[in-house]
């Protein structure tokens, strides 16, 4: 046996008379892979475990005198192997031959044309004509929800559905019953799939039999126009593929991207395409006697340019949304500065970081390095929810063995909780303390870890003494070693796709500029007299009080109910933008469509503005915006890499940060309540965080409705549902 440096044992074989070197337990269809060897199969995927049950990758063996499936066949020393002998070809169209007996011919009309891989292997490999003619089976339909339409006749019983459902997505909700030909997948009791990651079923499967019923008939993939580009439901960031038939998006696929998403996409991101048409803004409005009423640029933009003329810039402020981009935010920010404004916030949810560390606001462990964690504390976070594909790599961590999960917070809703072991700590905050202290169990489980991490959740972090809870856990990583070289096991959790980036371009109050609930605050109490919303969506109307609201964004939501200025932007899917993920990868997105009717760009809005305000921003194109982003954080120079954040042995608040807590802790103080940098004496809050319904585009989806009535009937957000309704017309 060959051996290389690092000790990996080696074995050598021939296939097709080309030797290959690989380590020991790889196997022969991998090792033809290697070769670029094509081997087609059906039931194989390299995510999955293997099932070797669709005999489609037979290949043949020396000295073997039977063909040997090489999906389950481990290569070992002197192996020789050929993949295109009249045996190998014989038994394929043997195994398609079989396969056809019982599927239906209804290519024509099936959403699997055009990318089937049944279709594919059948006209490379399969025979030219059928030697059975008996009656062909009949499968009803199964249930499996609003997200998956099933055709079971069209199954070939490759068991990739069923081996996502219990492998990746945690879920045994699957499963096959009857034997031989009366064999059949279905799922338990006929219930709905309830994995935020099912449609990845539809992706997997190599026939027709798991379809999309949102794009049932919708379109066949030639006739799409594909473009590749970045989702923002979520702070991960996975790579999306976004296909439109017109000026309408039809589906949106998953890219492969190893170090974020693997080949997945979450459900979300999947279905709430719906949304990106429904309730759009599409023209400037001003509200007149009350009600809004659309306008001209022009008449908006004068608008806006009355009400801000006579106001100190300290009476004016900013909100960014959970969507925007770094360009917009970027835009906003330098206006917000020539008005004199110190009040600017991209936290709306009110959490609190430290800004200029950027390691205290950062995955740094980042989503692949949880494959090489040991142990993991998760502090009140719903991560199936709030991330469903980080939770899939804690879940294949934990596949592989060796690795403890432990879990500090409020309750979890039961048919949500996590999908692998973990010991809950209870829901109080005060576990930090026992743990910094080392009388708590899980200060030993730290000692002895190599690779231990912490995942703080925005809900922490959004508590009075989020800033207190924060600063524990940083203790904790200095005491147990979390960070280390090669290792920083310090993470915070972002829901948010804007989030990171805002951060990241100092999108936060100055010295004397008041934070998201201090703006609130002020705007109750008629300091602040106008207050600009970009794409903020999740406050509610009566916090902004009688202040002059200006709201640009997509969608007619929240703010723009609330808006005395609307001025129309565009969605993700209408513009090349900068997003940070939550581990401070910097992607870009791709523009798919043109946004509809007069809206534009957000950061080409806030430019023209700013012209019309008298304070004209210094660029003219998307390029000088970014080479402004750049020179503010070089790190948006670095796209899709991964730049170790720096570690401060001690976060302490900054002078900003230090003014933007001073009237809370004043308030506190007064109410005889402890400071905001001690930890409270109560327990983590019921976690009430809704998956399907988290921004505008998925409240405007009549998708993410049905699944909320369908899969989550006792959530509070589907008691506010009307009819089929995503949300209320503007």
């Amino acid at each position: 046996m060959a051996k290389k440096d690092n000790s990996q044992t080696m074995v050598k074989l021939k296939i097709d008379n080309q030797e290959i070197e690989v380590p020991e337990g790889t196997t022969v269809l991998q090792a033809a892979q290697r070769l670029n060897i094509e081997v087609p199969v059906f039931c194989y995927h390299p995510r999955l475990a293997i099932a070797g049950n669709c005999r489609m990758c037979l290949v043949e063996m020396e000295k073997s005198p039977k063909p040997i499936a090489s999906c389950a066949m481990p290569a070992t020393e002197g192996m020789v192997i050929y993949t295109h002998t009249p045996m190998v070809e014989k038994a394929r169209r043997g195994v398609l031959e079989f396969l056809l007996i019982n599927h239906p011919l209804d290519c024509p009309i099936c959403d699997q044309g055009g990318e089937c891989d049944l279709q594919d292997i059948t006209m490379s490999y399969g025979p030219s004509m059928s030697r059975f003619k008996e009656n062909k089976r009949v499968v009803p339909e199964k249930p499996m929800g609003p997200l998956i339409k099933t055709f079971m006749t069209r199954c070939i019983h490759c068991m990739r559905c069923v081996r996502f459902a219990n492998d990746i997505a945690g879920v045994r909700e699957l499963g096959a019953v009857g034997r031989g030909e009366d064999v059949e997948i279905t799922s338990y009791l006929d219930q709905s799939i309830t994995s935020e990651l099912s449609g990845n079923m539809v992706d997997i499967c190599p026939v027709g039999a798991l379809t999309s019923r949102p794009y049932s008939f919708k379109g066949r993939p030639w006739d799409l126009v594909k473009t590749e580009s970045i989702d923002v439901m979520d702070a991960v960031g996975s790579n999306i593929r976004i296909d439109t038939y017109g000026m309408k998006v039809i589906r949106i696929l998953p890219r492969l991207h190893e170090e974020i998403n693997e080949e997945w996409i979450s459900d979300k991101t999947r279905y709430a395409c719906d949304g990106l048409a429904r309730q759009r803004l599409d023209c400037p409005y001003v509200r007149k006697n009350g009600n809004l009423q659309p306008v001209s640029w022009e008449e908006a933009f004068e608008v806006i340019r009355e009400k801000v003329s006579p106001l100190k810039g300290t009476e004016m402020a900013a909100l960014a949304g959970d969507m925007a981009d770094v360009e917009s935010m970027m835009a906003l920010k330098d206006l917000m500065m020539r008005l004199k404004s110190p009040h600017m916030d991209c936290r709306q949810d009110g959490a609190l970081f430290f800004p200029r560390h950027r390691a205290s606001y950062l995955f740094n462990t980042t989503i692949a390095g949880i494959e090489s964690a040991d142990i993991c504390l998760i502090i009140d976070s719903a991560v199936r929810q709030e991330a469903p594909l980080i939770h899939a790599r804690l879940r294949k961590r934990y596949l592989t063995g060796d690795f403890k999960v432990f879990y500090l917070g409020g309750k979890l809703p039961e048919d949500r909780g996590f999908t692998f072991p973990v010991e809950n700590l209870g829901d109080d905050p005060a576990v930090l303390n026992r743990i910094l202290g080392g009388t708590h169990p899980l200060a030993g489980f730290f000692k002895q870890a190599q690779h231990p991490m912490v995942i703080i959740g925005q809900s922490a972090l959004r508590r009075s003494d989020g800033t207190a809870i924060l600063q524990k856990c940083q203790k904790i990583a200095e005491k147990f070693k979390l960070v280390k070289e090669g290792w920083n096991g310090f993470n915070v959790l972002h829901q948010a796709a804007a989030r990171v980036g805002g951060l990241d371009i100092g999108f936060v109050p100055t010295d004397k500029g008041y934070a998201m609930r201090d703006i609130l605050k002020a705007c109750q109490e008629g300091k602040i007299k106008l207050l600009y919303l970009l794409g903020a969506d999740e406050i509610e109307a009566p916090a902004f009080g009688d202040v002059f609201v200006i709201y640009q964004g997509h969608h007619g939501d929240r703010g723009a109910h609330r808006a005395d200025v609307i001025l129309p932007g565009a969605a993700y899917s209408e513009k090349e933008a900068t997003y940070v993920n939550t581990e401070g990868r910097v992607q870009v997105t791709s523009q798919a469509l043109f946004p509809p009717g007069e809206a534009k760009e957000d950061w080409r809005i806030i430019r023209a503005l700013s012209e019309k305000l008298g304070e004209r921003l210094p660029y003219d194109t998307l390029a000088d915006v970014r080479r402004t982003m750049v020179s503010v954080n070089p790190i948006f120079a670095r796209i899709d890499e991964i730049v170790p954040a720096s570690w401060t042995p001690d976060f302490s608040l900054e002078e900003g940060q230090e003014q933007d807590m001073q009237k809370t802790r004043n308030k506190q103080k007064e109410q005889k309540e402890p400071r905001a940098r001690e930890l409270m004496n109560v327990p983590f809050a019921c976690h009430t965080f809704n998956f399907y319904m988290t921004d505008p585009i998925s409240r405007a989806s009549e998708t993410m409705a049905t699944c909320i009535r369908e899969l989550a009937p006792d959530d509070h957000v589907c008691k506010d549902l009307k009819n089929s309704r995503g949300g209320k017309p503007l």
